[in-house]
């Protein structure tokens, strides 16, 4: 089978699993040639894409080919030879579909690490086996545990240019340990390769007798998704209310979404807020079919047995399993715009269907990801800084703490002069002021 067959019958295998990862690390770590390789050795790779990459490689002085231009699809990035932007590729194995977001390593380029693994179930930092643990991978380390990324890979990189020494990545490993543990990850996993030439990405590799563990794509297969994970709680925010009128469908009423968290059957006691009206769920669709069961993150229309006033920003949950329902929020922001952040001033709140005025109150601290330290009383929040902040909405948020879902735990804060995104916060605590007027 062609590479081209072989990827199209993967990737259009609808039935496999889908594991979202993100790629980090410093810049010239190698990220970009570990995503080639993986497209390459996996054979996702489409004939013409390799051809063009050869191409380009030819023209840019290459003596081989330069895996490393799959993803960086930019003009600039490949003048430069880095990544400036995040970069999402799909490819397929037998066993599981993927989405890669390659992030830029550049330290002003933060905000798109942020980007790139707040949907992530996995990321990957590479480490230069030959400078051992940067800032950079403090700070990108740092992000996943902000993120609450259920794994992170470390994966010591450009193992060739050390002879493979099994010393010096057991050095690095011992470290990023002592990091680990500080920043409480929740799972590490620790692989020696060389993303150039393929050692213990794809396959084993016969030059590190001494490791018995995985190769990255075995464990990118095996590892277990997010929603298997964390059992969250059923969280539904209505997006859409169907209501055809007309006579095939005189009488239908459904509210369209997509599932955030949880489960849901035919036959749950539910309830809608921010209204507190409770109701049963007499139907469940999905694309024409009746499901007695549904969960995250299917995409369905929910009937009820009782007509309510449901709008769009609405939250469908459990009866005996309701949200936090407050309007002065705790978060930590990474901000994400060229104008800092402002005391006092009014930004929009988008927080998953809904959305909200809000005023920023207060900037607790910044923190300085290099050492890993809260700095209090520095209240300038810049593009690229990360800060917890007090956040006071017009109308109560229906929100978990992000430790405990990272759907409904999310928010976003746009300008509402540009509409921009100007920050993406998770929500870490509410505070004592339950009033809920600006």
């Amino acid at each position: 089978m062609s590479q081209k067959n072989n990827s199209q019958f993967s990737i259009l295998n609808s039935q496999l699993d889908l594991l979202r990862f993100t790629t980090a690390g410093s810049v010239d770590d190698g990220k970009s040639t570990l995503i080639g390789r993986l497209l390459y050795d996996s054979k996702s790779i489409f004939e013409d894409q390799l051809e063009a990459v050869k191409a380009a490689s030819e023209r840019l002085g290459s003596e081989e080919v330069n895996l490393a231009l799959l993803t960086d699809g930019l003009r600039a990035e490949r003048e430069q030879g880095i990544t400036i932007d995040v970069a999402y590729r799909y490819f397929a194995t037998p066993k599981r579909k993927f989405i890669i977001a390659d992030t830029p390593g550049h330290i002003e380029y933060t905000r798109n690490m942020v980007t790139g693994a707040s949907t992530a179930d996995a990321a990957i930092i590479l480490v230069d086996a030959r400078n051992g643990i940067s800032e950079q991978t403090k700070r990108h380390s740092y992000i996943a545990a902000l993120l609450q990324l259920p794994n992170v890979i470390l994966a010591v990189n450009k193992m060739d240019l050390v002879d493979f020494s099994e010393e010096i990545f057991g050095r690095i490993r011992d470290e990023y340990r002592q990091i680990a543990q500080k920043l409480r990850l929740k799972k590490v996993h620790y692989l020696p390769i060389s993303a150039r030439d393929g050692d213990n990405v794809v396959e084993r590799s016969s030059k590190t007798p001494w490791y018995q563990g995985e190769t990255l794509l075995h464990l990118l297969e095996t590892l277990p998704l997010w929603e298997e994970q964390s059992g969250s709680p059923a969280r539904f925010p209505v997006q859409y209310v169907i209501r055809p009128q007309n006579d095939r469908f005189h009488d239908y009423r459904a509210y369209a979404g997509r599932i955030a968290s949880g489960t849901y059957k035919v036959g749950d006691r539910i309830t809608v807020l921010p209204s507190f009206t409770e109701s049963t769920i007499k139907a469940i669709d999905e694309a024409g079919t009746a499901l007695r069961e549904a969960a995250a993150p299917q995409s369905v229309a929910i009937r009820l047995e009782d007509s309510l006033d449901v709008s769009r920003g609405d939250m469908i949950v459990k009866s005996d399993d309701h949200p936090h329902l407050n309007a002065n929020i705790s978060a930590l922001v990474c901000w994400l715009n060229h104008r800092p952040l402002s005391i006092g001033a009014k930004y929009i709140v988008r927080h998953t269907t809904d959305e909200a005025f809000g005023v920023i109150k207060d900037v607790y601290f910044k923190v300085n990801i290099n050492t890993l330290e809260n700095v209090v009383g520095d209240k300038k929040v810049k593009m690229n800084d990360i800060a917890h902040i007090a956040i006071k909405t017009s109308k109560p948020l229906k929100y978990d703490l992000y430790a405990q879902n990272r759907v409904t735990g999310s928010l976003v804060i746009i300008d509402e002069a540009t509409f921009e995104t100007v920050g993406a916060g998770m929500i870490v605590e509410a505070l004592e002021d339950k009033s809920f007027a600006i």
